[in-house]
């Protein structure tokens, strides 16, 4: 059986932050950085767009903000990101106020999804270089925690200490481990909205602020814009049942490739559930597969000009005259978004994309694409022994966007961070 003092299952943000932190101070240590995908994954894959700004990505339960710039800091210098310039902002946020919405300022830098598998490439080529062990298309199973052994699907490990950071989509793979060594943890909570998509021009506020950041009434707020070479994607997620459903997200390509003149960014409600709910897991499952029926296994997108006549959309009405772009989400299934997100979410993030209509003037043009699902699963809340370095159980320590402990690559890294330091024997740089 082999042996190494520090084990991290997870290669997203989270993984690679505790891999070089615990390289850099302990260089003589064996460490194994494992994931089971074919290639290092994680939100620096996916258009590699990163906030640092508290508490943007930050869950204020476990960051107070003190904390949280502290780690900030420490992120920035390692990653020394080129911030880019907020230009002309003020009679947004101004008329945002007038309606009780709030823009914030972040402190942003977005590399593309070109520009993330290039950063991927260099970061997991330096880790090599420092003699750590990169195991990717080996997938962890389960933890012995009496024993200290970590069984993957080809091997038994033996560890000193370990790092499970599956991120957002080893969600139910945490969980159920959670189950299974004693860690108890709550799962109440789930972001579910939509994709919005349209013309640059009728959102050119991405001109002066590339992801702008609009908080709204009844916890909606947008998230993820993508501008210059952007297009909408779908994700597979497995439920715990062992079907499938797809939720959305959106991407864009660095400057190097030539604009497209669109732009995607999402729109989402968050929502704690009480008893006798158990699992807001299940619950974005359900709503996932039930997406799933209604689009024939596929998302479902719908023009608003339809959505406000209270119609479907069609394949054939999605091109000509005012519905003047095609979709960048060319295997989505047009429909009506209303037969399948609950009314609820719906009544609050229509109610916010008409504020946003009367800050950004045109971004409801009828041409603009709702797609549905974007479900974001941050719910997982284990009861820490240590909160401090997120330690679960002696020698297991849990962090990342799957263990809740962060939203975004960013705070992922900052939990990477905080979780090395403890992994060190808790030796936390002041």
């Amino acid at each position: 059986m082999q042996r190494f003092d520090y084990a991290i299952v997870g290669s997203g943000p989270t993984g690679l932050a505790a891999a070089f932190e615990l390289s850099s101070r302990r260089p003589d240590a064996r460490i194994l950085l494992m994931d089971k995908a074919a290639v290092s994954s994680g939100g620096l894959r996916n258009d590699c767009k990163m906030n640092f700004t508290f508490p943007i990505g930050f869950p204020v339960e476990y960051w107070p903000r003190e904390l949280a710039d502290g780690y900030l800091e420490r992120v920035v210098s390692f990653l020394m990101p080129d911030l880019m310039l907020r230009k002309k902002i003020g009679e947004y946020r101004r008329r945002a106020e007038k309606i009780g919405v709030e823009l914030l300022e972040i402190r942003q830098s977005h590399l593309g999804t070109d520009g993330g598998l290039r950063l991927i490439a260099r970061l997991v080529d330096d880790l090599r270089s420092r003699g750590i062990e990169i195991a990717l298309e080996e997938t962890a199973l389960d933890i012995d925690a009496a024993a200290s052994v970590l069984t993957t699907d080809v091997r038994e490990i033996e560890y000193g200490s370990v790092l499970v950071a599956p991120g957002r989509n080893g969600f139910d793979f945490l969980r159920k481990l959670m189950d299974r060594i004693g860690v108890p943890f709550s799962d109440n909570s789930i972001d579910v909205g939509l994709r919005i998509e349209t013309r640059e021009e009728r959102y050119p506020i991405v001109q002066d602020y590339y992801d702008p950041k609009f908080l709204f009434p009844e916890r909606v707020r947008t998230f993820c814009t993508n501008s210059r070479s952007a297009h909408v994607v779908r994700e597979r997620y497995e439920t715990s049942g062992g079907s499938h459903y797809y939720s959305v997200n959106g991407h864009a390509w660095s400057t190097d490739r030539p604009a497209n003149g669109l732009v995607n960014f999402a729109v989402l409600r968050s929502v704690e559930f009480t008893e006798p709910l158990a699992s807001g897991q299940d619950f974005a499952e359900m709503l996932g597969l039930q997406a799933m029926l209604v689009g024939g296994g596929k998302p479902i997108m719908q023009r608003v000009g339809d959505f406000r006549l209270g119609k479907r959309s069609t394949r054939n009405g999605f091109v000509g005259d005012l519905y003047d772009f095609e979709p960048t989400l060319k295997d989505c299934t047009p429909g009506d978004v209303s037969m399948v997100m609950p009314a609820k979410f719906l009544r609050s993030i229509w109610k916010a994309l008409k504020q946003l209509d009367t800050i950004v003037p045109g971004v409801l043009h009828p041409s603009t694409i709702m797609y549905y699902p974007e479900i974001k699963l941050y719910a997982n809340k284990p009861r820490f022994l240590d909160e401090r370095s997120f330690l679960a159980l002696p020698g297991i320590h849990l962090a990342g966007d799957g263990a809740g402990t962060s939203r975004g690559i960013t705070a992922a890294w900052a939990s990477g961070l905080r979780a090395a330091d403890g992994m060190l024997g808790g030796e936390f740089p002041s």
